[in-house]
């Protein structure tokens, strides 16, 4: 309704769709502004559109994709809480492509053109205080599939630091997809880098340490350091992980990726924490997408045990993925729409941050549900005819989650209490989940395997699941191995 209006007041007062349409004056503003940070020289993109020329040969590409929505590249719609750096054009500046192609492409008059827009050479957030580079190149082949890497870049702290934001340079854009921060505390990564003869590695192994994410970057985004008060814990010694995506350009390359670090000089004032419905990205959820099934759902709830303040939200799938979507119901009969990606791209996998805080009491339940789609008509799947998926590391397996970036309510202290009261909630939460289904003998993880054995151990009644006491029992028991 909101967009709508725009467009009806779009259509009755600007001058530019009363009269032509031309390039100078209407469409160079607007790709300056949404399509020129990736379609430059350097920008990641795979052509330029910075002058009049360029933006003619590829009118009718531009007109069919923003119309489809497909650029620019923004998956989330509109719910009940603004996001930010929403990139989506308007229904005015969609017709005003329309209306430009049907005349002719005029360019008007050039001294209409906006002011050349400025891209800054060095880091955008400023002068980093730790700058962090790949310490060999990876070698790109010409063409193939896509590659998916991960490299492991010791950070040398000598003391835990706490990281208020982090922003990403690629040497080589065009070949950079998106990439995915992580901090790893435990040496995971760096032997599993050490295991392979190139630099980095196919895939990261799961386990406590290995996968607490840090951000990520997707070409058009630009960084943000966390709110006021809040930063991530790097502890000394620890490393920091990139999980790149590679799309190849059709001659080799070369690709040695660099971070820019911006730490705080104080101990962060709040406490944050990660809730992720499904846990363990959907591992105890019992993914299993049979050959063909164009729509398998998994849902999941959790209740907040204490009052809790949402920044944001990370969505995350593979590429059967079809849509995820996370809803807040208030204990007053209230729903909220959190996050909604009804088309989901796995090429385009983005944190969302909400325009302001989100405040959720205590007794909230939150709602997760994700669709995957694995016919043979999804434009998406991998594997055609379909197999059967399951879940899986691999990204020809399948995951899918919702994180929820929620901060304790309460003055440091408190926050404190409440935070320790939510981990243990989401602790048991992760147990219920783990005794309550099989994992499959072919796809056994370190999880399956204590889910195996609280079913082998605990499930008195040979039922195949756990009941109530019986889960009380595999609580207290594989609790202590449970992050």
């Amino acid at each position: 309704m909101k967009r709508a209006l725009i467009f009806t007041l779009t259509t009755a007062l600007s001058p530019a769709l009363a009269e032509e349409v031309n390039y100078s004056r209407d469409i160079a503003p607007v790709v300056q502004e949404s399509c020129a940070g990736c379609h430059r020289e350097g920008g990641g993109a795979p052509f330029n559109l910075t002058d009049y020329e360029s933006t003619k040969r590829k009118a009718r590409t531009i007109q069919r994709v923003v119309e489809k929505r497909y650029m620019p590249p923004w998956h989330a719609t509109d719910g009940d809480i603004p996001l930010v750096d929403d990139r989506r054009l308007t229904d005015g500046q969609i017709e005003l492509f329309k209306k430009w192609v049907e005349a002719g492409r005029p360019e008007g008059d050039p001294a209409d053109l906006p002011a050349p827009r400025e891209y800054p050479d060095g880091w955008k957030l400023g002068e980093p205080d730790l700058v962090l580079k790949m310490a060999d190149a990876y070698e790109l082949p010409a063409d193939g599939p896509d590659i998916y890497r991960s490299f492991v870049i010791p950070t040398g702290l000598k003391k835990d630091r706490y990281l208020k934001a982090i922003e990403f340079r690629p040497s080589t854009p065009a070949v950079v997809h998106h990439s995915l921060f992580s901090v790893d505390t435990k040496g995971r990564a760096r032997k599993a880098d050490q295991e392979d003869p190139e630099p980095g590695f196919a895939e990261m192994p799961i386990g406590e340490g290995s996968g607490r994410g840090i951000g990520g970057w997707v070409p058009g985004a630009s960084p943000r350091p966390l709110p006021d008060g809040l930063a991530h814990h790097i502890p000394a010694g620890s490393d920091i992980v990139l999980q790149s995506h590679f799309h190849l350009t059709g001659k080799p390359e070369r690709e040695q990726s660099e971070v820019a670090l911006y730490f705080d000089s104080k101990p962060p004032e709040r406490h944050f924490t990660t809730i992720q419905l499904p846990p363990a990205f959907g591992a105890f959820s019992g993914i299993d997408l049979a050959p063909g099934e164009s729509e398998t759902v998994v849902t999941d709830s959790f209740e907040l045990p204490v009052a809790v303040r949402a920044f944001g939200a990370h969505p995350h799938s593979h590429y059967r993925g079809k849509s995820l979507s996370m809803t807040a119901h208030l204990p007053d009969g209230q729903s909220l729409a959190l996050l909604d990606i009804p088309d989901w791209d796995m090429n385009w996998q983005e944190e969302y941050r909400f325009t302001e805080e989100v405040a959720l009491p205590a007794g909230t339940r939150l709602e997760a549900t994700v669709v995957w789609d694995n016919s043979a008509e999804s434009s998406d799947n991998p594997v055609v005819p379909p197999v059967r998926v399951r879940w899986g590391l691999e990204s020809y397996d399948e995951m899918g989650s919702i994180d929820l970036f929620v901060i304790p309510e309460g003055n440091r202290k408190q926050s404190a209490v409440a935070l320790k009261t939510l981990n243990n909630a989401k602790r048991d939460h992760l147990v219920w989940k783990a005794g309550s289904h099989v994992v499959g003998p072919d796809k056994l993880t370190v999880f399956g395997k204590l889910r195996n054995e609280a079913i082998a151990r605990f499930d008195a009644n040979n039922d195949g699941i756990l009941g109530r006491d019986e889960r009380a029992r595999a609580k207290q028991s594989l609790q202590a191995v449970l992050p």
